[in-house]
């Protein structure tokens, strides 16, 4: 015993290897603080999270519900239960399947076009104001100032602009720039226009929210990626494919997300004015503007809940196929 206990403490000379022992080292203790980042997370989200269930899904739920009674508002007669009757009628029965179809394509071509056009609009105005430049604080909060307005007071705005008359400011520049030449246009009341109407409104009205994303993205490359690309002799063109696109997939992807899922809720503005007066109701009619006529000028609240779940499901189809589609290269 007397020579292994002195084997252990003799010292050992240069190059020669430690003896064995039997005693085994302890296995790595995991900090205590990781343990807890998942309640720390759950805090943190607990607001987030309370709000999402009490405001969208609680009513929806209840709108699920409804769906599948015959509620009429303000009537004395007690709800019936009427199963899958409301979403058979929404396909098969004319009077119903007619405007919803309708509505329907009216929304999809309006997130066709508005997706992106201000995608690419706003892209292009956060590379502008990426600049070190005197007053550039200034530009970004003149190119920000329509979304701080209220859709309602927008859409006032632009019906004093895309008025009939010709007071209306739109025919009155043409008029001027044609020379006289040029008469009353119904912008809003002619088929052709209500819709490219409604889409140039809410172009200019959301197009800086998504652009203030964008140039925070645009913020956080990296300028030495931009320096070795002058070094290499990239054009503006190349540098904006190879440095600037790749830097902000993420970023553009969520915000054509983003855009698409607002573009499906259009509502504020095609109400306003079709209640105004001079918007052609047909050509601009969306589901969320169908849901709320069913509502509150038919009465009609289970049909009306019948068509935003149908809504609410022909969406989240879309968007996770837009997902699919666009997601970054970086992700499973």
């Amino acid at each position: 015993m007397k020579s292994v206990e002195s084997a252990r403490t003799a010292p050992r000379g240069p190059g020669q290897a430690p003896p064995m022992t039997s005693e085994k080292p302890a296995p790595p203790t995991r900090p205590a603080r990781r343990n807890r980042d998942w309640v720390h997370g759950l805090l943190m989200s607990a607001p987030a999270v309370g709000g999402l269930v009490a405001f969208v899904g609680i009513p929806f739920g209840y709108a699920v519900v409804l769906s599948f009674y015959n509620v009429r508002l303000g009537s004395p007669l007690e709800p019936t239960f009427f199963g899958l009757e409301q979403y058979r009628r929404l396909f098969t029965d004319p009077d119903l399947s007619g405007p919803f179809l309708r509505a329907l394509v009216n929304n999809l071509t309006f997130a066709l076009v508005v997706v992106p056009l201000q995608t690419g609009l706003a892209l292009a105005l956060a590379i502008l104001l990426n600049r070190k430049l005197k007053a550039i604080g200034l530009f970004r909060s003149f190119f920000f100032m329509p979304v701080v307005f209220p859709m309602a007071l927008v859409a006032v705005i632009w019906r004093l602009i895309l008025a009939r008359s010709e007071q209306g400011m739109l025919n009155s520049v043409l008029d001027v720039l044609s020379f006289g030449n040029w008469g009353a246009f119904d912008w809003l009341g002619d088929a052709t226009t209500a819709m490219a109407s409604i889409i140039v409104l809410s172009v200019w009205q959301g197009v800086g929210f998504q652009m203030v994303i964008l140039l925070a993205g645009l913020q956080q490359i990296p300028t030495e990626l931009y320096e070795a690309a002058e070094l290499d002799r990239a054009s503006r063109w190349q540098q904006f494919r190879h440095v600037t696109l790749p830097g902000i997939r993420g970023t553009l992807v969520f915000v054509a997300l983003l855009t698409s899922v607002l573009s499906f809720r259009v509502f504020d503005q095609v109400y306003v004015l079709v209640r105004g007066g001079g918007l052609d109701e047909d050509a601009t009619r969306t589901v969320m503007y169908q849901a709320v006529t069913t509502a509150f000028d038919q009465n009609n609240i289970g049909q009306a809940s019948a068509i935003t779940v149908v809504f609410f499901l022909i969406v989240v189809i879309l968007t996770l196929v837009q997902r699919r589609v666009v997601r970054p290269g970086n992700e499973d």
